[in-house]
């Protein structure tokens, strides 16, 4: 996107703020000019540990893989950490790429524990796998946005309110139990190792009627403003971030869904 190569990107509401305020993973240039436009998720973020670590505790010496060590994501697994009375010296944490990615070298044994997202430890738990715990004990999360340039969005509005009418009417796709065994065989058709009993577990939480997808696209503020919190506790160079609307412009999400 960055590149001019991709117009919108869903990504982790933490990468936005990391960008714009120059603490992201990848040398990019200043003022990156990204907002997020529609909410996605809550994260779904989970702590998975190999059959030997059952506990917290367990890990003290053990490895835990990330995504990359300056996101949210990770900040999460390290607030964790610390509030089950581990000092972030207790494990190694060690950046192994995304989510598909972390699983497969969980479950080869490369790690002891990582950061998933549903339905990944799922599938994990699935192989005897341990959940250790879920970014639910954070309180409210703000995992995925929709986000592009505001100088592109400013330029292409049709295009940008035609996508998010069109996200929106496959998100009420999703959520119409009408639908649901064709949404559960697309999880099978395109996640390795899904099952039809993990597809059923998947779409209860993917799409229940709390703490699933965002069904009005709207960012929940009192996620945001804990993404802002992480990231002023652990976010290198150290700032204090306290408006989580800097990052966001939703005129687009009420043009195209006549709500604010």
């Amino acid at each position: 996107m960055l590149e001019g190569r991709a117009d919108i990107a869903f990504a982790g509401f933490d990468n936005v703020v990391a960008y714009q305020e120059g603490q992201g993973e990848a040398k990019i240039p200043d003022n990156p000019d990204l907002f997020a436009f529609i909410g996605g998720d809550g994260g779904f973020l989970a702590i998975v540990a190999a059959p030997a670590v059952k506990r917290f505790e367990d890990l003290k010496g053990k490895t835990l893989s990330v995504d990359a060590m300056t996101t949210g994501f990770a900040f999460v697994a390290r607030e964790l950490v610390a509030s089950n009375a581990l000092a972030e010296t207790d494990v190694n944490f060690v950046r192994a790429g995304g989510t598909a990615n972390r699983y497969r070298e969980l479950i080869a044994g490369k790690h002891d524990a990582t950061l998933l997202r549903t339905p990944f430890e799922l599938l994990a738990q699935n192989r005897g796998f341990n959940l250790l715990a879920s970014a639910d004990a954070l309180g409210a999360y703000q995992g995925t946005v929709g986000a592009a340039r505001r100088s592109w969005a400013r330029e292409h509005e049709t295009a940008l309110v035609g996508f998010i009418r069109a996200y929106f009417a496959a998100t009420h796709w999703l959520y119409d139990r009408a639908n649901r065994e064709i949404v559960e065989a697309i999880l099978i058709a395109n996640v390795r190792d899904m099952t039809p009993v993990l597809a059923k577990q998947s779409y209860d939480l993917l799409l229940g009627d709390k703490g699933g997808l965002s069904r009005d696209l709207a960012p929940d503020l009192a996620g945001m403003r804990t993404v802002l919190r992480l990231r002023g506790k652990f976010g290198s160079p150290p700032k204090t971030l306290t408006d989580p609307m800097k990052y966001v412009d939703l005129s687009y999400r009420e043009k195209a869904l006549g709500k604010p």
